[in-house]
């Protein structure tokens, strides 16, 4: 799966999701994309799915038939993030196309 990590998920993450091409926003320019451009570069980029912290993509954008999922975490704290990585990455595998999993960090 080829994963965009928005410019607000930890970069360190990346290493938990084995078998994933993740690219980070800001290499490829991207990070002063708004979430709808955003949304946009990544279906034409032949991304899968985006992995963010921004709480509040889900409610500015329409999503539907959109191409790629969404992951969206309830924090971008890295040392809290690291403690369920494995967690995360369970959800990044089983993501369907067109879908939304919020992973929230209080729950897990």
């Amino acid at each position: 799966m080829k994963i965009l990590f928005d410019a607000n998920t930890p970069a360190p993450l990346a290493r938990f999701l084995r078998g994933h091409e993740v690219i980070r926003a800001d290499e490829l320019g991207w990070q002063g994309l708004e979430n709808g451009a955003l949304l946009d570069a990544a279906e034409q980029a032949g991304f899968d799915l985006l992995l963010t912290c921004d709480q509040n993509v889900r409610y500015q954008q329409n999503l539907a038939g959109r191409k790629l999922a969404l992951v969206i975490l309830s924090s971008n704290h890295w040392p809290t993030l690291r403690r369920i990585a494995a967690r995360i990455a369970t959800a990044v595998d089983f993501v369907q196309t067109g879908q939304i999993v919020r992973v929230d960090v209080a729950m897990l």
